[in-house]
């Protein structure tokens, strides 16, 4: 099976897919945790309604989600259907973004200007979804709070005043900024201004 990868620097890039097993976990519901049979549990999560500015986020195990893209293509197939395309808000050059509990100001010092967060539009034949991409070196803590956060699943009231979830209110609002900007300069509209978070 081939995937086409489109980007907003590279037209098209073709992806070779292997068939992938998939075995059932007792993640809650929301979450995606699954394998192929050499690698590791694909880390994502998927919003119960998609077609919102964001409808879920995938925390990537390394730098290369090329290298991962073929085991997220079967974690996401019951929710879309076959995968049929994708589509990336970045180019090869950019720089990823560094997600921590900082506050924006405080990481912007540390980190340098921020870099847009990472999105993808995978289309299925049957449901479309927008994904944020979470760097692999994002503390666990923090990462998880964004899956849940991004793809609307509960979170207890007692983590709403931690710094990770605080953290992810933020990532996610400027993911879902960024998403609805991303949505206006595919459709040939003028985006609203710059990204915040």
């Amino acid at each position: 099976m081939q995937l086409s990868l489109r980007t907003d620097t590279f037209r098209t890039r073709v992806v070779s897919m292997q068939p992938a097993v998939i075995r059932p976990t007792a993640e809650p519901k929301g979450l995606m945790n699954t394998s192929r049979r050499t690698a590791s549990p694909v880390r994502v999560s998927m919003a119960a309604t998609l077609g919102g500015e964001l409808d879920g986020a995938w925390w990537l195990r390394s730098a290369s989600m090329a290298r991962e893209l073929p085991d997220l293509v079967p974690a996401v197939r019951a929710a879309l259907g076959d995968v049929v395309d994708i589509d990336i808000n970045w180019s090869a050059k950019s720089t990823a973004p560094v997600l921590s509990t900082m506050s924006v100001e405080m990481a912007a010092k540390v980190h340098g200007s921020a870099a847009r967060h990472r999105l993808m539009l995978v289309t299925g034949s049957t449901a479309n979804a927008r994904i944020l991409l979470v760097p692999s070196g994002t503390p666990s803590a923090l990462a998880l709070m964004v899956l849940r956060y991004a793809a609307k699943l509960p979170i207890s009231p007692v983590d709403h005043s931690t710094p990770e979830y605080l953290a992810a209110q933020r990532v996610v609002r400027a993911a879902r900024a960024e998403s609805l900007r991303w949505s206006e300069t595919r459709d040939g509209r003028t985006p609203a201004g710059p990204a915040v978070g």
